[in-house]
C-alpha cells in the first residue's frame, strides 16, 4: 500500500460513521460498475430489508454470522469436495 493511500485511509477512518458512509458511496459510484449488475444488488438489498421489516428473515451481526461460521467448519471433516452440513 502506497504512503498516500496509507494517509487517505487513515485520516478517513477518524471520521464520523455517517461521514465514512457517504465516503464509501461515493467510491463506490466512481466504479463504474455495470448498471445491470448494480440494478440487480438494488433489488436484492431491497428484497432482503423488506423480508427483516415484514420479520420473514431475522438480521444477525457480523460478529454472530462469524461465529456461526466458525463453529460449522470445525465440525466438518478433513478432505476436498462434498463437505457441506
Amino acid at each position: 500500500m502506497s504512503t498516500n493511500l496509507e494517509a487517505i485511509e487513515a485520516e478517513a477512518l477518524k471520521l464520523a460513521p455517517s461521514d465514512r458512509s457517504h465516503l464509501l458511496e461515493k467510491l463506490i459510484a466512481s466504479l463504474d460498475l455495470d448498471p445491470e449488475v448494480e440494478a440487480a444488488w438494488t433489488l436484492e438489498a431491497d428484497r432482503r430489508e423488506a423480508e427483516i421489516e415484514s420479520g420473514e428473515s431475522v438480521a444477525v451481526s457480523g460478529p454472530e454470522v462469524v461465529a456461526r461460521l466458525v463453529v460449522r467448519h470445525q465440525h466438518r471433516k478433513p478432505g476436498f469436495g462434498n463437505n457441506r452440513q
